[in-house]
């Protein structure tokens, strides 16, 4: 599905679609990140969650309150080409999720960090997460983006990244497949009464469920 940044002229580019040869790799060898690596990811201390999970009922707001940050986002990128896509549980009606909201942004390279990070830091967010071998991936967050929301993330990935493709492929197969979706509530609900040292082992638990979601998907597992 095209990003909103996509239509929006030759500046922009579109953030790419999942075919199957994406899903296959990161979903069924993904290996739990370590204490180690979390700390060596971030950039300067990283926030320690030492507890449970808050997740909230889905709420209204926060596909309004996306669509006013990616605005701004875009806005600020008017030089880059670029796209931006709402993704998460904050972008699936009906799921409750983190008050947080999780954006995929899409540029020519994110090593190029200069090309990109002053804008957005004009904006409130600060670069919080860098990890080159995991498709210069980065994390920009900002605080209090909005009505519904805590803060939002911002996902940095360059063009055609398998990554982003299976990030919109499991959020569009959700919004149209209510099974798997409660299957990923129930999932959620689960693991949040539990406690984590970060935010990062939260999400790595999830993994075998969102690698079985992934799969049926692309067409390759039946429930």
């Amino acid at each position: 599905m095209p990003g909103q940044g996509s239509q929006r002229g030759e500046q922009n580019q579109a953030v790419p679609t999942a075919t199957e040869e994406h899903l296959a790799p990161a979903a069924e060898q993904h290996v739990p990140m370590t204490a180690e690596e979390i700390e060596a990811a971030s950039v300067g201390a990283p926030t320690r969650l030492g507890g449970r999970v808050t997740l909230r009922p889905y709420d209204p707001r926060w596909p309004k309150t996306y669509a006013r940050e990616a605005a701004r986002v875009r806005a600020a990128l008017g030089g880059v080409r670029h796209g931006i896509e709402h993704a998460g549980s904050t972008a699936v009606p009906g799921l409750l999720a983190k008050p947080v909201l999780d954006m995929v942004l899409t540029v020519p390279d994110p090593a190029d960090e200069a090309a990109y990070v002053p804008a957005l830091e004009r904006l409130g967010f600060r670069l919080a997460v860098r990890e080159p071998a995991w498709y210069e991936h980065r994390v920009l967050r900002r605080r209090k983006p909005g009505p519904g929301a805590d803060s939002a993330n911002l996902h940095v990935f360059p063009p055609d990244c398998p990554e982003t493709a299976r990030m919109l492929l499991f959020r569009d197969w959700l919004r149209t497949h209510p099974d798997d979706r409660d299957l990923y509530a129930r999932t959620k609900r689960e693991l949040a009464a539990r406690t984590w040292d970060y935010m990062q082992n939260y999400a790595d638990a999830k993994s075998a469920v969102v690698a079985g979601i992934l799969r049926r998907a692309a067409g390759g597992e039946p429930r």
